[in-house]
C-alpha cells in the first residue's frame, strides 16, 4: 500500500533488529521516518534506507519523558519496538518495558497521534514466573490505559540475518564440542523478521482493527531440541547434545549474567521452560498473521542465507559439493 500524502512515523528502537526492517518497509511505503534511539550518532546508516532527508535518527530515551515527547511531536503514527533481553545498570525490565511503554503511549496521546503500534511478545503475562514476561504484560496494560486504540503485536521467537538466537547457537556450534539443551521439550514458533515488519507496517497503515492484540508465529512449531538439530544441520556440525536440567542451568546462568552481554541469564532460563507459540484464542479470533494477509516465511527459506557463516569453511561451504553431496 502506498501512502498518497507523506506521513511522519516515529519508531522507537528503529535502528535495532526489527527496527531496521520496519524503517525500510515504511520508507518504501512513502513515510517520512524518525528513528528514535538513545545514540543517534551510531544509527546514521538507517538514512541509507530511504532517499535523502526521508529518514532521520533523533535522540530519545524512554526513561526521559521530555525526550520521548520531543520525538513524537508532529508525528502521525508512533511505533514502539523497544525491549531488553537482560537487565544491566539503569536498564531494568520495569523501567524500559513497563514504564517506558507507558511514557510512549502517554506522549502519543498528548501529541494527538493518529495511530500507535506497540511491540510486545508472546508469553507476556502478569503472573509469569519470568520478570521479562511480567514487565511486557504490565507494559501492555499501561499502553491500553493511555491509548485504548493502540495495536499490540506479540511475536514469537524472531529469526533473520542479524537475530540474536540462531546466530548465538551457530557461534556455539562453531566453538564448542557440545550443545547444551535447556528445556528441550519447550515449543517455539519462529517467525521471520520481514514478516513481523510487514505486519507492523500494515497496522500502521490501518489495515487491521485498532485496540486489538495480535500474536505472530511462523509456519512451524519446533521444540528447543529440534531447533538445536536445525542449527547443527545448517552449520554442518556434529556436536554432542547435552540436556541441561533447569536446576543446573540457573546457577550457570547466574555466573554468566555478570558479563557485559551475557549469553544466558537466570530469567532467560525461566523463559526456556515456557512454550512460546500462538495461543488457541488468537487463532480462533484470527488475531494472527492471517489478519494481515501475510503468508509466513519458512525457516528453510531464510536460515541457509546466513547460517553458512558458521560452517567449517564459511562461505566456501555455502553450496553443496556435487561430488560429495555435502
Amino acid at each position: 500500500m502506498t501512502v498518497k500524502t507523506r506521513k511522519l512515523a516515529t519508531i522507537f528502537g528503529g535502528s535495532g533488529f526489527v527496527g531496521t526492517q520496519l524503517t525500510q518497509e515504511l520508507a518504501r511505503r512513502g513515510y517520512s521516518v524518525r528513528v528514535a534511539v538513545r545514540r543517534p550518532d551510531l544509527a546514521g546508516d538507517v538514512r541509507m534506507f530511504g532517499f535523502p532527508g526521508q529518514i532521520q535518527p533523533i535522540q530519545a530515551n524512554l526513561r526521559y519523558p521530555e525526550s520521548v515527547a520531543a520525538a513524537v511531536r508532529g508525528a502521525d503514527v508512533v511505533i514502539n519496538l523497544v525491549g531488553i533481553l537482560f537487565e544491566k545498570g539503569k536498564q531494568r525490565f520495569s523501567a524500559v518495558q513497563t514504564q517506558g511503554a507507558k511514557t510512549v503511549a502517554e506522549a502519543a496521546r498528548a501529541a494527538g497521534v493518529e495511530r500507535l503500534v506497540h511491540m510486545s511478545a508472546i508469553g507476556a503475562d502478569p503472573q509469569s514466573p519470568s520478570a521479562y514476561a511480567r514487565a511486557k504484560a504490565l507494559g501492555e496494560a499501561e499502553v491500553k490505559k493511555a491509548f485504548p486504540s493502540a495495536i499490540i503485536i506479540r511475536p514469537s521467537l524472531i529469526f533473520g540475518q542479524h537475530d540474536g538466537f540462531f546466530n548465538m547457537f551457530g557461534t556455539l556450534a562453531r566453538m564448542s564440542p557440545v550443545m547444551p539443551v535447556i528445556g528441550g521439550k519447550t515449543r517455539f514458533q519462529p517467525i521471520y523478521v520481514g514478516d513481523v515488519a510487514e505486519a507492523i507496517a500494515k497496522a500502521v497503515d490501518g489495515e487491521v482493527s485498532p485496540g486489538k492484540t495480535y500474536e505472530l508465529g511462523g509456519p512451524e512449531i519446533l521444540t528447543m531440541d529440534e531447533i538445536i538439530d536445525r542449527v547443527l544441520e545448517e552449520t554442518r556440525r556434529k556436536r554432542l547434545k547435552l540436556p541441561l536440567p533447569f536446576a543446573l542451568a540457573k546457577p550457570l546462568a547466574s555466573v554468566m549474567s555478570i558479563l557485559p552481554k551475557p549469553m544466558l541469564t537466570p530469567d532467560q532460563v525461566v523463559q526456556l521452560g515456557i512454550d512460546n507459540v500462538v495461543s488457541e484464542e488468537a487463532k480462533k479470533q484470527k488475531r494472527t498473521l492471517e489478519a494481515f494477509a501475510i503468508a509466513p516465511t519458512t525457516l528453510d527459506a531464510v536460515l541457509p542465507t546466513y547460517m553458512w557463516r558458521f560452517r567449517k569453511h564459511g562461505e566456501f561451504d555455502r553450496h553443496t559439493n556435487p561430488l560429495t553431496g555435502n
